[in-house]
């Protein structure tokens, strides 16, 4: 399990990048994507589109489930990463690559965790 020290994660095992001071990207944890199983289609809003902190923003399919994912910020969605509806299983194989989306306008975030404190969740919730 992969605890990239470069990112901030929520409680809901979501992944947060600062890429410049007002944006961000978001993807799910590798212990996220290890527990869903094979995804095997997203779904993804739109570029333009508003996010808010703690509502889902889309929704991944794995062989077991339908999850949501959720925001960890309040802001407007820049650009998704449109490899990914072709390719879902990016997400499995590459978890800290396949960013789903970048937001910005960065109005609100939630109080993310360091990969210490993300690392010490994860071994709670084991």
């Amino acid at each position: 399990m992969e605890f990239k020290k470069d990112r901030s994660y929520s409680k809901s095992h979501e992944w947060v990048r600062e890429l410049v001071a007002d944006e961000v990207e978001i993807g799910i944890s590798d212990f996220a994507q290890d527990a869903l199983g094979d995804i095997v289609f997203v779904n993804l809003p739109e570029a333009g589109d508003e996010v808010e902190i703690g509502t889902p923003f889309c929704d991944v399919e794995s062989v077991k489930a339908v999850s949501d994912i959720y925001s960890p910020v309040d802001g407007i969605v820049s650009e998704v990463n449109e490899e990914l509806l072709d390719n879902p299983a990016q997400i499995n194989e590459q978890p800290f690559e396949s960013w789903l989306i970048r937001v910005k306008k960065i109005a609100k975030r939630e109080e993310l965790l360091s990969a210490e404190e993300y690392e010490a969740l994860v071994k709670e919730e084991a």
